[in-house]
């Protein structure tokens, strides 16, 4: 006979702004590449609360990398466009 079991799912989800000045300096950040943003984490801070977290902040550094240049060139380009 089948059985039918309710497995309860939690997830979360959360979306924040960030000013121009704190999206380069994550830019920046993530622009250090992950293996050495994290391997200088491990040896100047260790490994106890960020090693649980390694995969997603991974994620999380690519995807900085991957959305935050494009909206600093746009930025860039539209001050040359308006100072001229």
């Amino acid at each position: 006979m089948a059985q039918i079991v309710e497995l309860p799912v939690v997830s979360v989800t959360a979306k924040f702004t960030v000013t121009e000045g704190e999206l380069r300096a994550l830019d920046a950040l993530a622009g250090y590449g992950d293996d050495a943003f994290i391997k200088t984490f491990y040896e100047k801070m260790g490994e106890t609360y960020l090693k649980p977290h390694e995969k997603d902040l991974r994620i999380f550094l690519k995807s900085i990398r991957d959305i935050a240049s494009p909206i600093l060139n746009r930025a860039n380009e539209a001050r040359k466009v308006f100072n001229k």
